[in-house]
Parts: C-alpha cells; structure tokens; sequence
C-alpha cells in the first residue's frame, strides 16, 4: 500500500473523530488550547494504535471487536451527546449560557469553570471518545495485515492524518461557536448521538 493509500484510508477512518471534535468544540467555548489539543493528539494517538492492535491481535479478538463495536460507539457517544443536549437546553431555558459565545471563556472562568471551560473536555471523556472513535481502524488493521501491508508505517501515517484533521476540526468548531452562541452545545450533542446511531446501525 502506498503513501497516498494510507493518507486516503486514514481521510475515511478520521471522519467521526473529526465530527466529534468540532462537537467537542462547540460545547466547549472557554476551554484553554492546551486542552483543545489533547484531542488531536488522543484522537491520533488511538486510531494509529488501534490499527496496530488490529495488525497484531485481530486473529484473537476481531470476531469479538468487530460484532460489540457499534453497540460500544452507541453506548459511550449516544451517552454524552444526550447528556450534551439536556445540559444545552437547559441553558437555553434559564439563560445561564454564555450569552457572546465567547472562545476567550470569561464566562466560564467567573463561574469557577462550568461545562463551557476545560471541565467539559475531561480526561476521561475524551479517552472514551477516542476509544469509540478509533474502534474502525482495528478491523482496518485486521485487513492490513490480511492483505500483507506494513503495518507500522500506515499506522503511524492514519495516526497523523487523524490529528492534523482534528487541528482543523477545533478550527471549524471555534469559528462556529461564537455563531451558534447558546445553541453550540446542543448541536454539539446531536452530532454525537447522530455519530453514535451511524456507527450501531450502519
């Protein structure tokens, strides 16, 4: 498999962990970059790993991944988009939210870091985010292998195209943010209860 190959598969496989980064984004408006870049590089780190596990481990558990994997990115994404969308609208209604939609987060940090600052993007949300995201790139891996291919290089390769995506992703999400003001937050979370029901149903 040549390089162009693996830069198009690792296009394909970093499609949810894109959506769920601008989603990620939105419902996000205050937090820090520092935070914002442990997607990419979460995200990144789990689809390259994920295809190596694939590569080594596919002929014992691809039968097991593969037939639970849609359940899994239903559960966990489904889960959070929902939890998302009631806290969104919740706002909405009391008028709590942050009015300007503001990327800076001062509305965030006079409230001791509400859900529009770093506390949204725990370390524990976004590992499962990254493990629901990258479940794909184990069967893909379970493919390399069958078809012969290195294996290390494409998986350092889909490892890389999937943070430069989320780079760009925290881009899009940041421009839009401050368009969508109170409404971020749920868009947010549709997006990833809509991720979720793609990934059990299709």
């Amino acid at each position: 498999m040549g390089l162009g190959e693996c830069l198009v598969l690792g296009v394909a496989l970093a499609m949810d962990a894109f959506a769920v980064t601008v989603s990620n984004t939105l419902a996000a408006p205050g937090a820090r970059r520092r935070r914002l870049l442990l997607m990419p590089l979460l995200f990144g780190l789990f689809q390259g790993l994920m295809t190596l596990l694939g590569s080594l481990l596919g002929s014992l558990f691809g039968d097991v991944i593969e037939r639970f994997s849609g359940l899994v990115a239903l559960v966990v994404l489904g889960a959070i988009g929902v939890n998302m969308v009631r806290e969104g609208l919740g706002a909405l209604r009391s008028g709590t939210a942050d009015k300007g939609g503001d990327c800076g987060g001062e509305g965030a940090a006079e409230e001791g870091g509400d859900r529009g600052g770093d506390d949204v993007l725990s370390l524990g949300r976004l590992l499962l985010e990254a493990v629901a995201t990258s479940i794909d790139a184990f069967a893909v891996g379970v493919s390399l292998r069958a078809m012969g291919v290195a294996t290390g290089p494409a998986s350092a390769v889909i490892g890389l195209v999937t943070a430069a995506l989320c780079v760009a992703a925290i881009a899009c999400g940041r421009w839009a943010g401050p368009r969508l003001g109170d409404r971020a937050q749920v868009a947010g979370g549709v997006v990833l209860v809509a991720l979720g029901i793609k990934a059990f149903f299709f």
